[in-house]
């Protein structure tokens, strides 16, 4: 157990029901009044395939998942063979009577005499849930709710007979695991990952329109859109391609429909003509990209942190663009509200960085506080009638922005370059100063940057730098530091596109060592801190092997 913690893996193959009983396991927890931190690892097939759901369990609030195993679920043999040297001393592992635990000491469940195989998940979910204390009748309630409406009443009395009967086996067995006991009373607190929060964020600040490819870790954001589109008015299309997504998305957005497209990197790249056609014609849009390993199709299934330069170059040509990388659920939400606010202020693409652990990681948050989110208002600003110019030259390079058939406004937008009114021009001097008017809006977006949090002395030993979902590995590492007596704080960039370096640079020049710590190989955004701060990093902590970055994989290499 760390840190107060208790640490618990399902594990088996796609198709025997892990992530139903992950999930209601998560939800039971959260019910009896602790926080949680979900992590899932799959493999890119759709049966088959070894994957886990870890659940890291607290009474406290909890930052980041952790490495070694209080409690493992073993649905298969290979889950005993995989994970069997990432259990902590006093471990309990439950596997059926059927497997080989080999040296590992076992709590063997019958579960074919207990119940149908159909399921055995059910049994699984039972004898964990004696052992980790929760009440039998919350986890029943919690099962019934997850599966009522698909499976029917027998199928749901049957799960309920399973889990009543593992309950019992369970209740006559000796396992010596001691869970934390809850600090908090239960209350209403909602389960969601970092996909989820982005689309609830997005529906709060406006979103109309959604259009998207599916295409893995993203494909949670237009699901969770799609299941609220009706009651929310939003029109949502599967196009045939990543092309055909951005540009209806554009369409959308020049129509008036504030617009969200969603993808992973193999998809942006069929999507950047797309993106720079919004930053010429100026069209508001939001992409929403959650990162995995490649090139090409890499690791389809895993995490990493290696698009960064992608989102800030992808598109041919010069404009201006926003990039956002919140580090947590909660800042998922905040981030696809802002998003959108952010677009269409600035007439330009803006994106969120999120990637595959922060996707699918979830979280108990309390309800969202709703009070003064305003949708986003398409449209408006500047002279109207003839006097009306779609790109009129301004100070800040936003021009005004009618829609087309809302007025008698003419309502022009053109690819190519084009003068104040939207037509075609080849005049090279009017070219300068169009390009000048777009590029301006860059300064309005570096005034309104997201500034880095930090947390910490200003002067320091060493200073842990992160970004994106990094910032909850990074900020429990440097916990168990201070706890040692080390002189150590953190810094969190939540936003890394524009970059203001008044924000920060002071700080990083009090700190004896600048550390910072990405999921990717070549240090992406250490080298932008290089390029627009003039900081150059002491040291360098990457992860490109496809998981999620882990305190204890930071101290490790901050040892070596």
């Amino acid at each position: 157990m760390s840190q107060g913690s208790m640490n618990l893996m399902i594990g088996g193959e796609a198709g025997q029901g892990l992530v139903t009983m992950g999930q209601v396991l998560a939800k039971a927890l959260v019910k009896s009044g602790y926080h949680i931190l979900v992590t899932q690892d799959y493999m890119s097939r759709v049966r088959g395939g070894h994957n886990t759901f870890t659940i890291r369990f607290s009474p406290q609030d909890l930052d980041s998942p952790c490495e070694g195993l209080d409690l493992l679920v073993a649905l298969n043999q290979e889950t005993l063979d995989r994970h069997a040297k990432e259990l902590n001393s006093g471990a309990v592992v439950l596997a059926d009577t059927g497997l080989s635990c080999g040296q590992t000491p076992c709590l063997n469940v019958p579960y074919e005499d207990l119940a149908d195989k159909r399921y055995l998940n059910t049994v699984a979910l039972g004898v964990a849930s004696h052992l980790l204390g929760l009440d039998l009748e919350l986890v029943a309630q919690t099962l019934e709710t997850a599966i009522g409406k698909k499976k029917g009443d027998k199928v749901v009395e049957e799960n309920r007979q399973a889990l009543e009967k593992a309950v019992q086996w369970a209740a006559g067995q000796e396992h010596g695991l001691k869970p934390p006991a809850p600090e908090r009373e239960p209350d209403q607190r909602m389960m969601l990952g970092g996909n989820q929060a982005i689309a609830l964020g997005a529906l709060a600040g406006g979103l109309k329109f959604l259009a998207f490819y599916p295409m893995t870790p993203s494909t949670a954001i237009a699901l969770t859109v799609i299941a609220h589109a009706e009651q929310m008015g939003v029109v949502y299309e599967q196009a045939e391609d990543e092309i055909a997504a951005v540009n209806m998305a554009l369409g959308a957005s020049y129509a008036g429909a504030p617009a969200l497209v969603c993808t992973s990197g193999g998809g942006y790249a069929l999507m950047t003509e797309g993106v720079s056609l919004a930053g010429m014609t100026e069209t508001p849009l939001v992409i929403a990209m959650a990162m995995r390993p490649g090139p090409a199709t890499g690791l389809p299934t895993r995490t990493e942190q290696g698009d960064l330069l992608f989102a800030l170059h992808g598109g041919h040509g010069e404009f201006p663009r926003a990039i956002l990388t919140p580090g947590s659920v909660k800042q998922c939400f905040a981030a696809g509200y802002r998003a959108l606010h952010l677009a269409e202020k600035f007439q330009t693409p803006v994106f969120i960085l999120t990637d595959q652990f922060l996707a699918d990681s979830l979280r108990a948050l309390t309800p969202f506080d709703l009070s003064g989110l305003t949708p986003v208002r398409p449209g408006g600003g500047g002279a109207s009638g003839g006097d009306y110019q779609r790109y009129a030259i301004t100070d800040d390079g936003i021009s005004p922005r009618r829609l087309p058939g809302m007025g008698p406004e003419l309502v022009v937008a053109d690819s190519d370059e084009h003068d104040e009114n939207g037509h075609i021009t080849e005049d090279l001097e009017l070219r300068v100063r169009m390009n000048d008017k777009r590029l301006a809006k860059q300064k309005g977006l570096r005034a309104e940057v997201e500034a880095p949090v930090f947390v910490g002395p200003e002067a320091v030993d060493t200073l842990l730098v992160s970004w994106g979902s990094s910032q909850g590995p990074v900020a429990e590492a440097a916990r168990r530091l201070g706890e040692e007596g080390q002189s150590v704080a953190t810094c969190h960039f939540s936003q890394v596109w524009p970059l203001a370096p008044e924000q920060f640079s002071e700080r990083f020049k009090k700190a004896g060592q600048v550390v910072v710590i990405e999921g990717n190989a070549t240090g992406q955004f250490a080298g932008l801190l290089k390029k627009e701060a003039g900081i150059q990093a002491h040291r360098f902590i990457g992860r490109y092997d496809g998981l999620n970055l882990t305190p204890e994989y930071i101290l490790r290499q901050l040892a070596s």
